[in-house]
């Protein structure tokens, strides 16, 4: 009966420790900060929907929790010309802003 009982506290310790290790590593920064990944996989889901929506297309690179421009997500878009973009949409996922992507702007400024 020991041996269960201890078998059955271990389980429960690593269950807790796995996680308590992964709202940690979900949380993304120290406590109190929203992280940019913190968020769900339907909230993603609908950002990325409403990012499609309004670059007509394309493909989804990365999906971020966002403050700039009064936004709350950022979408980085591939659209189907082959530009990125970043779009910033609010809380309920309507286009704040469309901005070229200043990371691939860097990319092409030596060429």
């Amino acid at each position: 009966m020991r041996k269960r009982a201890g078998v059955i506290g271990a389980g429960v310790a690593l269950a807790a420790a796995l996680v308590g290790g992964g709202v940690a590593v979900a949380g993304g920064g120290e406590a109190g900060e929203q992280g940019s990944h913190d968020y769900t996989k339907a909230q993603a889901d609908d950002a990325s929907a409403a990012a499609l929506k309004a670059t007509g297309g394309g493909e989804v690179n990365s999906v971020e929790r966002d403050s700039e421009d009064g936004a709350t997500w950022e979408v980085e878009v591939t659209k189907t010309d082959g530009t990125t973009v970043d779009v910033r949409l609010d809380e309920g996922y309507a286009v704040v802003v469309i901005e070229g992507d200043t990371e691939d702007a860097g990319e092409d400024a030596g060429d």
